[in-house]
């Protein structure tokens, strides 16, 4: 089975110079797990809600509110966003998909033409559910997401 047949291809995408408060009202208004930053057509980044919280919030425990490390109205997603990605292309194999998730520790493969133009995008999620034989796989990969550490 390819990443083609398994993909999301209406992703929810910026551009690189839309502020930080756009992408809130994104995930808000699309209930979105990430959002696929692009240049013109060219794929250039992704921001996922941890990077939200993470990069533009300040959530210390020992305080009693949150605080922003950014002003969202003028702050660029790009300025947040990682621009490291690993991408796809729509004729790789969901195995390839897999491997890649497993190396790099990734749950999100925006899928990319040969000339980096955005298609689709696969998650783990997309390939557990439709690929069910690699469903120990998928499971042994969010199982290693698992901090032994955490606790309440």
């Amino acid at each position: 089975m390819y990443i083609k047949d398994v993909m999301t291809r209406n992703v929810t995408t910026m551009n690189c110079h839309e502020t930080v408060l756009e992408a809130y009202k994104k995930y808000r208004d699309f209930k979105i797990g990430c959002l696929v930053i692009k240049d013109n057509e060219r794929c250039v980044g992704i921001v996922t809600e941890r990077d939200l919280i993470e990069r533009a919030i300040n959530i210390n425990p020992e305080e009693k509110e949150k605080t922003m490390l950014i002003d969202p109205k003028k702050t660029e997603i790009k300025e947040i966003m990682s621009s490291d990605i690993k991408t796809i292309q729509p004729l790789e194999k969901i195995e390839t998909a897999v491997e890649m998730m497993e190396k790099y520790k990734i749950k999100k493969l925006p899928v990319v033409s040969d000339d980096d133009k955005l298609v689709g995008i696969i998650t783990i999620t997309d390939i557990a559910l439709a690929v069910p034989e690699l469903t120990g796989r998928v499971e042994r990969f969010i199982q290693s997401w698992i901090c032994p550490s955490w606790t309440e």
